[in-house]
């Protein structure tokens, strides 16, 4: 059976990644804090194997992909037991948006690593945060060459996972290392925020 990815957060990151997973043929749990009634419209337009689900069961996929505002991440303390999932952290740790864009002081800390600290076992790997909406959601496929998605972890076995999946989207995977080091230039106002590369 296809890999199963809950996406908790459906926003402009969450819908679009689901609409890369889908067509790649994952089955995909798209779920928000409103619950799955309110994401009717969007199942319908993405096809394919997705539904909507509450948080709880989007938590309980193959895979986790979060893409909610920072401000709800405390929230997902609770949701399952996270020890062993592959959690992939597209969140960026934003307390204001347009027009300042203010971070969160995480006392020196990566953001994943704050993530990693709330969902304590779970096998964290940042990647999905650094491009914009709107290029994202673009064809990978650029003229000879892909789009380049990072990814940082501490968990070898789980960025393994983490780059197959990116792979099987189209998007060409470019590990940086460690939550710490890695994670730190992929995080919001981090050196490789928002830049879009292609891998040829």
């Amino acid at each position: 059976m296809k890999t199963s990815i809950g996406i908790i957060g459906a926003g402009n990151i969450g819908k679009t990644a689901a609409r890369h997973f889908v067509k790649a043929g994952y089955q995909v749990i798209l779920s928000n804090s409103h619950g799955p009634e309110s994401l009717q419209e969007t199942i319908l337009s993405l096809g394919g194997n997705s539904k909507a689900g509450t948080r709880e069961e989007a938590a309980q996929a193959d895979i986790v992909l979060l893409a909610l505002p920072w401000s709800q991440l405390e929230s997902l303390t609770t949701l399952t037991d996270w020890t062993d999932r592959i959690v992939i952290d597209a969140t960026n740790h934003f307390i204001t948006y347009a027009p300042d864009f203010q971070v969160a002081d995480l006392g020196g800390r990566a953001s994943s690593e704050v993530v990693q600290e709330l969902l304590p076992g779970a096998r964290v790997v940042k990647a999905f945060n650094t491009l914009y909406f709107k290029v994202l959601q673009a064809d990978p496929a650029v003229g000879n060459g892909h789009r380049v998605l990072f990814l940082s972890g501490d968990d070898a076995s789980a960025k393994a996972v983490v780059r197959e999946v990116i792979s099987s989207i189209g998007f060409a995977p470019v590990d940086l290392g460690t939550l710490d080091g890695g994670g730190k230039l992929q995080q919001a106002k981090g050196q490789l925020a928002t830049l879009n590369f292609i891998q040829l």
